[in-house]
């Protein structure tokens, strides 16, 4: 066991930490910053981020620009953040748009346990294909990938095109950063939550 001690004061306190918890601890405490910060707080500054992210996504894959267009819903999220070392967490805030209009405020969470070093932020967007898949979601108290609903990631074939046998899935989602798509991830197990800005 390792002891964990808090700075000096009123209240101090000292906890013995089982080492094995010490890497989620730290991944915590790496994150903890990248989370508030990613936490924008306010609708204007989600709908903001949003709207940057959708034109980053549309520049990143004509393809998928194509399947935004003919989605049900789409969920945005601009700037989700992981961090930590061993175990690690992320978090991001977006919008739930249908119909080109802001539909819900949202949450994704997730942790991971693997090789990982730092803090890292990429956009996630996440397209309902099918009413049923679309509506499946909204009615959805806390939506967790793979378990509510299997996310198919996508990934570009010949020409910049989505495979067809993603295309038609009824749940796609594109993961990208500003050095385009990124591939080899999964959106299996993020917990989507809804959330109320000011």
């Amino acid at each position: 066991a390792a002891t964990l001690r808090l700075p000096p004061g009123p209240g101090t306190i000292t906890m013995r930490l089982p080492r094995v918890l010490l890497p989620g601890v730290v991944a915590c405490a790496l994150l903890a910053p990248a989370a508030a910060d990613a936490a924008v707080g306010s609708r204007a500054e989600i709908d903001a981020r949003v709207r940057e992210a959708l034109a980053e996504f549309r520049r990143t894959t004509l393809a998928g620009g194509e399947l935004a267009a003919k989605s049900r819903g789409m969920l945005v999220f601009p700037r989700v953040i992981k961090g930590g070392i061993g175990i690690g967490a992320e978090y991001g805030e977006g919008a739930l748009l249908s119909g080109g209009r802001t539909a819900g405020y949202y949450s994704i969470a997730s942790a991971s346990v693997g090789l990982q070093l730092g803090v890292q932020a990429k956009s996630v967007v996440i397209l309902f294909m099918t009413d049923e898949a679309f509506q499946g979601f909204r009615r959805s108290k806390g939506w967790k990938a793979g378990v509510d609903g299997s996310v198919a990631l996508a990934t570009l074939g010949a020409g910049g095109q989505v495979t067809t046998e993603t295309a038609r899935r009824p749940i796609i989602g594109f993961v990208f950063s500003n050095k385009g798509l990124m591939y080899n991830l999964t959106l299996e197990g993020s917990k989507i939550s809804k959330l109320d800005p000011k």
